[in-house]
């Protein structure tokens, strides 16, 4: 609720620096960090929580209470789905977005479109030919991606998490998942589906009907409802009896190939396979059908995880036995923000705290440096460097410290401070944060550049990308393959939901090459630490060997690894 009113709120004062913004994003950031119970608060003890107002405090009571905020739902009103869509466009700010609505009617991607085909936008004042120019190019560029149209997994996952909590409340509820392309871990979604086994279908359908994500329904049958969310994903649920579970989650995570030749094995062997069972043609008697894994091994195969699901040869793959491994739990996170950084959320002690609970040996704290907006200057890094020594020492030898940072890549691949100082950071990263806008050519050679430096260990989100937002910069893929074989350079597998970069389609291409890939959470708060996983996750979509992920063995290969 928090977070969507933030969003609403930047497009109705046209501000995304706004005190209310503003407020609004802390208050989420306080209640995200909350382990108390909120529903068993008042409003003065709400208040007690800091980053929490009275107005803020008001509206948290009225949406436990009546399940929905005033406030809110005019926003919403105001601000449908459609406008909310707009929002991805790189360079379309709220201000440029308030002028479209009220000059040109713009309450759609499509209508930009029209407005754009037509020469609208340039006659607008404050754009011009050359912003309009922009803009055809930034949605082009989401028409390429497949992203127009479709809920980014940051916004999918999160939703689906949810749903399923609630329904597994639900008396007489056996099982619930998320399917799809979400189960198979794709980074844009089309519609969420939910499978759900119970008895009885009704009280699981009533209980989404009345979720307060949903905006309107869509139809309703016996043991299917589909609903459109306020920020407009659609969520299709399923209800099955239990016997007939393993089939229904095989049929719908799909995908379409996937399930297509499993169904053309299946003919080859007399049997049927659909979304209830796997039968034998002759007699129709149930040979399969509670779960995934007994479907498999009647088809003769090997269970298949979702994220391998793409018909990109996992089944010819599963014949040989040649299936790649799962990639196992991380030891150790190489790119994370402490509260040092502008931008970070959690201390020191509190990152290494949720470090250690996850098991991890070593944990590089790399807050940016000062050539971004959320950077800290040199002084605060020494600072930070003695309190992590200090801290260090207590830990023991069973937990490494280093101390880290994030250097910004400049346009010609310039690295922030001098050499001596840089050479100072037990570990460095060199990201991308500005001049998105740079060619292939001068794009692929600031990366370079700064791999050929040798401070540098890893290279950061390569891409810059934000999934449904801002698209991957122009980079000649394989150079920068080259570039990390030649001098030792890992590729960074960030985990944050938002970025997933390296991409699927990178990491594949990057597969061929002699290059050592790193998991990281690009945490700013101790709970983000645990988004080291989706990285794994985008790993295996890739079909990455384990062995080529350094911080997914043993924490003694990955020490000798850093020593290197």
């Amino acid at each position: 609720m928090l977070r969507e009113l933030a969003e609403l709120t930047e497009l109705e004062e046209a501000n995304p620096q706004s005190f209310r913004v503003r407020a609004y994003e802390s208050a989420a950031q306080a209640i995200a960090a909350q382990a108390t119970d909120l529903g068993k608060l008042t409003t003065k003890e709400l208040q007690q929580i800091e980053g929490i107002g009275k107005s803020t405090a008001d509206k948290i009571r009225e949406l436990l209470e009546t399940g929905k905020v005033a406030k809110l739902e005019a926003l919403r009103a105001k601000h449908p789905p459609g406008v909310v869509a707009l929002t991805r466009i790189q360079g379309l700010g709220p201000k440029a977005l308030a002028k479209l609505r009220s000059e040109l009617g713009v309450t759609s991607i499509d209508d930009l479109r029209a407005a754009l085909a037509a020469h609208k936008v340039r006659d607008l004042a404050g754009f011009g030919a050359k912003s309009e120019e922009k803009l055809g190019q930034a949605l082009a560029r989401l028409d390429a991606q497949g992203a127009v149209g479709r809920t980014p997994i940051s916004v999918a996952l999160p939703l689906a998490t949810r749903i399923v909590a609630q329904l597994q409340e639900l008396p007489g509820v056996t099982h619930v998942s998320y399917c799809g392309s979400l189960r198979r871990f794709a980074e844009t979604i089309g519609d969420v589906d939910i499978v759900v086994a119970a008895a009885d279908p009704a009280p699981v359908m009533e209980s989404l009907v009345g979720m307060n994500v949903v905006e309107r329904v869509l139809g309703r049958g016996e043991s299917k409802t589909s609903v459109v969310t306020h920020r407009g994903t659609q969520i299709d649920l399923r209800v099955v009896n239990e016997s007939q579970l393993g089939a229904a989650l095989l049929y719908f995570t799909g995908s379409k190939g996937h399930n297509i030749k499993l169904r053309q094995r299946a003919l080859a062997r007399g049997l049927t396979l659909n979304e209830y069972a796997l039968s034998e043609l002759e007699g129709g008697r149930i040979v399969a059908s509670e779960t995934e894994e007994q479907i498999y091994a009647a088809l003769g195969l090997p269970w298949i995880a979702p994220v391998l699901r793409e018909d990109a040869g996992e089944i010819e793959a599963a014949e040989r036995g040649a299936l790649p491994a799962a990639i196992g739990p991380a030891v150790g996170d190489f790119h994370l923000h402490t509260t040092v950084s502008g931008d970070g959320r959690s201390s020191l002690e509190e990152m290494v705290a949720a470090a250690r609970a996850l098991g991890y040996r070593v944990l590089a704290v790399t807050d940016h440096a000062e050539g971004t907006l959320s950077g800290a200057k040199r002084e605060a890094f020494l600072a930070q460097r003695a309190e992590l020594r200090a801290l260090q020492k207590t830990l023991g030898d069973s937990f490494t410290l280093l101390h880290g940072v994030e250097l910004n890549i400049g346009p010609k691949g310039e690295l922030d401070w001098d050499a001596e100082f840089r050479a100072g950071f037990d570990w460095c990263l060199a990201s991308v944060h500005d001049h998105f806008e740079l060619d292939r050519a001068a794009q692929t050679r600031r990366i370079v550049t700064a791999m050929q430096d040798p401070s540098v260990r890893m290279i950061g989100h390569l891409s810059a990308r934000m999934i449904g937002g801002r698209p991957p910069i122009e980079l000649d893929l394989d150079q920068i393959v080259a570039a990390a074989e030649a001098t030792g350079t890992a590729l960074e597998v960030n985990g944050a939901l938002p970025r997933l970069d390296l991409s699927v389609e990178a990491l594949r291409r990057a597969r061929a090459g002699k290059v050592d890939f790193v998991l990281t959470s690009d945490a700013h708060h101790a709970r983000e630490l645990e988004r080291v996983r989706y990285a794994a996750r985008n790993c295996e979509r890739a079909w990455i060997p384990p062995d080529r992920v350094v911080n997914a063995g043993s924490p003694d290969a990955l020490l000798a690894w850093l020593r290197r």
